[in-house]
């Protein structure tokens, strides 16, 4: 007894209502999971593998798919073998495989000229810089080797008096195009030409000065402007400063990743600055003017009487100005911290204790000594001992 086929849109995974575009993309998975030449030997791959074809065969074809939503598998009984029942031989794969596994067979690759004009690789570099330069901005100097194109050949990597010959093993297509056989007919492998690299052409006698390569590299010295506000691990790009194009393509970019010091003070989370001031006691309990340290330089802040310890303010537009608009800022927040201090004199420590006394007493807990609190705390044992030592 044959085997009962599955649901097409079940073998896919996809809804009856899936468009063209969901039915490609299901399929796409699955072959790539189950493509024999993933799964070598495994004879379930490989049916799983022909099912999905055949399901995809069917639904993304108007003509076959309409016919299959009416009479089901009925609609293709009889029609001269293929895998289960459907017949392959009258499909063309080739534009099927051209879409969906270009990149799986190679054939992705023979849609572009090899000889088309093509940009340049990047350059990558970095830069380190300090706090304030992140924030206000900066211009640096970068010393880098990079190519550029040999004035003896003009790029073309020849000899003077020569030039380049057509490649003889791709005759100068810069692809090499194999066939192999497959359950539904031939499919087509396309690879680049190792001879020739894909350029279609070959150099035979090479020059001298850049040893067919067409560039010499060279130390060069390229100055980099940093904007204002930019953040550690941030890139700039500067059009056309990495390696030159090929067939007459444009240079690459630099990329110049920027590298931001820490700073002793000052912290940053996006466009906030954060920093600690210290005060000290008098300040805290009586108010007045401490200088706190900015981005611009110091600053007068009026401490407010009473002021605790990790008190927190906020001093508006004082943090880093933003990539976008440099005249608008971020804030700044500082926590204020009480010194105590760690030496004083007699008269000093006089003074608080007279501080002390007009404050609260808090040497004294309820006005007494620590002795006589003591004291008073005495127990029953206590009171036996005094009368036994009194007898």
């Amino acid at each position: 007894m044959a085997e009962e086929k599955r649901d097409y849109y079940e073998v896919l995974g996809v809804d009856k209502n899936a468009d063209d575009n969901t039915i490609k993309k299901a399929y796409r998975q699955l072959a790539k999971k189950y493509h024999p030449d993933m799964n070598p030997g495994d004879k379930e791959a490989e049916k799983k593998f022909k099912e999905a074809s055949e399901a995809y065969a069917v639904l993304s074809d108007p003509d076959k798919r309409k016919q299959y939503d009416q009479f089901g598998h009925a609609a293709f009984d009889g029609s001269g073998g293929g895998a289960g029942g459907f017949d392959f031989s009258g499909m063309d794969f080739s534009d099927m495989f051209g879409d969906i596994f270009g990149d799986f067979f190679g054939g992705g690759s023979s849609r572009r000229t090899s000889n088309a004009p093509m940009k340049g690789q990047n350059v990558r570099a970095s830069v380190r810089i300090k706090f304030e330069e992140a924030a206000f901005g900066c211009e640096k100097e970068l010393e880098l080797v990079l190519k550029d194109e040999c004035t003896t050949c003009h790029g073309t990597g020849a000899k003077p008096g020569t030039s380049k010959e057509t490649c003889s093993k791709c005759g100068g297509k810069g692809k090499i195009v194999m066939s192999q056989q497959s359950f539904f007919g031939t499919v087509q492998n396309v690879t680049t030409c190792p001879d020739c690299q894909g350029t279609g052409q070959v150099i035979r006698e090479r020059c001298p000065d850049c040893h067919g390569s067409g560039y010499i590299a060279r130390k060069k010295k390229i100055s980099v402007n940093i904007p204002a506000g930019i953040d550690n691990g941030q890139s700039i790009r500067i059009r056309e400063k990495g390696e030159p194009g090929l067939n007459g393509g444009p240079r690459g970019d630099l990329l110049v990743e920027v590298r931001v010091a820490p700073h002793a003070i000052f912290q940053r989370n996006e466009y906030d600055v954060y920093s600690t001031a210290p005060i000290s006691f008098a300040q805290a309990a009586l108010g007045g003017e401490v200088m706190i340290d900015t981005l611009d330089g110091k600053v007068v802040y009026e401490v407010k009487p009473g002021t605790q310890t990790d008190t927190k303010i906020r001093l508006r537009g004082k943090g880093i100005p933003s990539l976008r608009n440099k005249n608008t800022r971020g804030d700044q927040y500082v926590t204020l911290v009480v010194q105590v201090p760690t030496s004083l004199s007699s008269s000093a420590k006089e003074a608080l204790r007279k501080f002390d006394e007009e404050t609260g007493r808090t040497l004294k807990p309820g006005g007494t000594t620590v002795k006589e609190e003591k004291g008073k705390k005495r127990g029953f044992m206590d009171k036996l001992k005094d009368t036994i030592d009194e007898l």
